[in-house]
């Protein structure tokens, strides 16, 4: 009679400490799947990254690419002319939008590639991106001077890889 108590107890336990919401039940197993399905990898093998991962693991997901965003606002005014900053900044809010409608966010982020007229406004972009990046892990990342862009007058396009667990 004893064990059969025990047994009910620790079921009861096992229950009561569940979450109740399904909702709930469903958000912390989305959040263990991500937790699985990306891992930023780092090696003392390498020299240091000071800003972005030098790896970036993703296990199954659905992938997004996102095409390179530059500094146009929706009517497709160059925002920020001159202005890395401002460039960068406009250029950041596009990818997000890129994201946001694609169903992800910038914390699903796991490549960025930068391609600048001028590699010294680096830190500039830095500054705007770690708005939006996880710092802590921030995602694998490339930057280029390039001698010209698309059009005239833009200073920084920037495209995206996200991975979204399933």
């Amino acid at each position: 009679m004893r064990t059969a108590w025990v047994v009910v107890c620790l079921l009861a336990a096992g229950i009561i400490s569940r979450p109740w919401n399904p909702t709930q039940l469903k958000e912390n197993q989305k959040m263990e799947h991500q937790k699985s399905a990306v891992r930023f990898v780092k090696s003392e093998a390498l020299p240091p990254s000071p800003g972005y991962s030098q790896a970036v693991e993703v296990r199954p997901g659905r992938l997004i690419y996102v095409a390179g965003q530059v500094s146009m606002d929706r009517s497709g005014k160059l925002v920020g002319e001159g202005d890395m900053r401002a460039q960068a900044q406009q250029t950041f809010e596009n990818l997000k939008a890129a994201l946001e409608a694609s169903g992800a966010k910038f914390e699903n982020v796991v490549k960025l590639n930068h391609y600048v007229l001028d590699v010294s406004q680096l830190p500039a972009v830095r500054e705007v991106r770690d708005k939006f990046v996880n710092t802590a892990n921030p995602p694998a990342s490339t930057a280029v001077e390039v001698k010209r862009l698309f059009r005239e007058g833009f200073l920084i396009e920037v495209e995206a890889v996200a991975s979204v667990p399933e």
